[in-house]
């Protein structure tokens, strides 16, 4: 499997949270060719299963989950052929102004953000960040043909083709988080040369940016064993705190703290070591805010593990990502599947 060239496909597609059906559409196929089932669930969710040697229908089983779902822009009133809009998902205003849009309306309109220019405005205001609520998207349409095509409503995305910078650097929209859709595509990808003995659950997750709601129906549909999420982390760049930070190019981070069992933690841990896969320790004292937080506390509670991949530029349309570390979070998954048996089952008693 070629990951840049799947990462390009899934970056470049819609997908925004709660309307994911380009972007799940690549995913199925995808999965389809890596995986012995695959269903979409009433939420959404893509659900790819992989069984395990000796599991069997009711056996152990561990589940992977990353979020297919990306931040974007939704429609809220048309003004003189001017479109007006808000975000879904924590878009930062600061970004927006400039940006090359697609408006899915009646048919997909290449539009641009703007505003009005800074010499009309009042002194106190050119310093400022301009709201999302000031600004105004532009289709070239004359007033009527606009009012025809777009409604209250309609979904606007970011348009940006995936960039390759230098050192193994991508750049581009949704990463977050498509990078760790493609990191568990290609786990299964190696899973198709390994043997491994419990069966294998990948779930592309939807509306993870606006509540983990996939995550949290999935995994109670599922109740695995164990539960890996996988998101993005802060990628370490100026003005950012090196407490926060995982550095790009060096691997993916394993997550501990309350969030996660610590056997998981342990275990990924030894496995990355074994393996000789780089990687980095990530302390989370509190809540995750990814999926791992929803899979922890569904049903009676799921043994839970995080992997981040450390990305720069977060929320923005030029999230910056290593491919080499993508590749290593998807060999890490792969060797921690295969050597998952009935001893870990006991590791991860708590009494």
């Amino acid at each position: 499997m070629e990951v840049k060239t799947v990462l390009q496909r899934l970056s470049e597609a819609s997908g925004v949270s709660g309307y994911e059906d380009e972007v799940r559409s690549l995913v199925v196929e995808q999965m389809r060719a890596l995986a012995d089932e695959v269903r979409v669930d009433a939420m959404g969710n893509v659900v790819a299963l992989r069984r395990g040697y000796a599991a069997g229908g009711d056996g152990p089983s561990v589940m992977l989950a990353a979020h297919m779902d990306e931040i974007g822009l939704i429609v809220t009133g048309v003004e003189k052929g001017f479109i007006r809009f808000t975000s879904v998902g924590g878009f930062d205003d600061r970004v927006l102004l400039g940006q090359e849009v697609i408006v899915h309306g009646r048919k997909d309109l290449p539009g641009i953000i703007g505003s009005r220019p800074p010499h009309v405005l009042p002194a106190s205001e050119r310093g400022r960040v301009i709201s999302h609520h000031d600004l105004l998207i532009d289709v070239g349409l004359p007033p009527d043909e606009v009012t025809a095509q777009v409604r209250v409503g309609d979904l606007v995305t970011v348009n940006r083709s995936m960039i390759e910078l230098k050192n193994d650097l991508v750049a581009g929209k949704a990463f977050d988080d498509r990078a760790c859709v493609t990191a568990v595509l290609a786990c299964l990808d190696m899973l198709q040369r390994m043997r491994h003995a419990w069966n294998v659950y990948a779930v592309a997750t939807v509306q993870e940016e606006v509540g983990l709601r996939g995550a949290t129906t999935s995994t109670f549909a599922v109740t695995p064993t164990v539960g890996i999420a996988l998101d993005v982390t802060f990628g370490s760049q100026p003005g950012v705190s090196e407490t926060e930070t995982m550095d790009v190019g060096k691997g993916p981070a394993i997550a501990f703290g309350p969030n996660i069992h610590p056997a998981v933690f342990e275990r990924l841990e030894a496995v990355a070591k074994a393996n000789e896969i780089p990687y980095q320790v990530d302390p989370i004292p509190a809540a995750t805010g990814t999926d791992a937080w929803a899979m922890q506390v569904t049903k009676a509670g799921i043994p839970t593990g995080l992997i981040s991949i450390p990305l720069r530029s977060m929320h923005t349309s030029v999230e910056t990502i290593s491919l080499r570390d993508l590749q290593r979070a998807g060999r890490l998954l792969a060797h921690f599947i295969a050597g998952l048996d009935d001893t870990f089952l006991d590791a991860l008693r708590m009494d």
